[in-house]
């Protein structure tokens, strides 16, 4: 609208700015409120497996995990050294308490100063002395859920 429209509307530019702010003030709130949110569950576990407690610690998939390797989700590391045997890690290192970056060639490692840990948690090269912390860990379908 142009400004000789508004005047001859009797409505002040400062209001209509002010209410255009509110509004665009009132959108931002709606959308933080529902942002993250997680749908609720719809109680039907048949297509899912699981109940939606169980939904709500998931971490992975099994085929996400190769077998002789592993993953870091977040703050916890997903091993499978073998076919089926899956491991649950902190991602924090033992040494200083860096986050573990990757998981390479049978080792999980660290940026930090350089400690390696086998895929059992076990370290494999320091200077981190302790292992890693186990999170217990469990196969629910094709999902690897928190214990």
């Amino acid at each position: 609208m142009s400004s000789k429209l508004l005047t001859d509307l009797g409505v002040p530019r400062q209001k209509v700015l002010i209410g255009a702010g509110l509004g665009l003030v009132a959108s931002v709130l709606a959308a933080c409120t529902t942002y993250g949110k997680k749908p609720e569950a719809s109680g039907d576990t048949a297509t899912t497996g699981g109940t939606a407690a169980e939904l709500d610690n998931v971490i992975t998939t099994t085929t996400d995990v190769p077998v002789g390797s592993g993953v870091i989700v977040g703050e916890v590391v997903v091993t499978q050294a073998a076919a089926g045997d899956f491991k649950g890690f902190s991602s924090t290192c033992t040494h200083a308490g860096c986050t573990l970056n990757e998981v390479v060639d049978g080792t999980i490692n660290c940026p930090c100063h350089g400690s390696k840990f086998n895929l059992d948690g076990s370290v494999a090269q320091g200077p981190a002395t302790k292992p890693l912390e186990s999170k217990a860990v469990e196969v629910q379908g094709d999902s690897i859920v928190l214990a």
